[in-house]
């Protein structure tokens, strides 16, 4: 079971840290989906920092679980509102939404599972 939360958790924290650093210097990419959104760009910075601060919650995780937990549950979070986001354009092309939430809700699954904070 500990192989399992390591490698959930550890991806999910890469995966999410890539995002946020993508974020924070400004790439094209979230960019146009923020334009596709209607995110005003000065979010950008903000919603990165977030998806930063899920990501190192993760590894912090590893070592305090009640926080690997809420990083997870505030990831999942993230995601529902960007869920929010993308309905509320008609925007039906979710299969990269689905993968960066189905990441922090198997983390936090995970993370529950392994250390009994159920």
């Amino acid at each position: 079971m500990f192989a399992a939360y390591l490698v959930v958790t550890l991806l999910t924290s890469a995966l999410n840290g890539a995002a946020a650093v993508a974020n924070l210097i400004g790439h094209d990419y979230p960019k146009s989906q923020a334009d596709k959104m209607g995110v005003p760009h000065s979010w950008m910075r903000p919603l990165g920092t977030l998806l930063g601060a899920g990501a190192l919650g993760l590894l912090a995780g590893l070592v305090v679980p009640v926080l690997g937990a809420l990083a997870a549950a505030g990831l999942v979070l993230y995601f529902i509102g960007a869920l929010w986001a993308h309905l509320r354009v008609g925007d039906c092309a979710l299969g990269p939404w689905s993968v960066f939430f189905c990441l922090p809700a198997a983390a936090l699954a995970a993370n529950l599972a392994y250390h009994g904070l159920g």
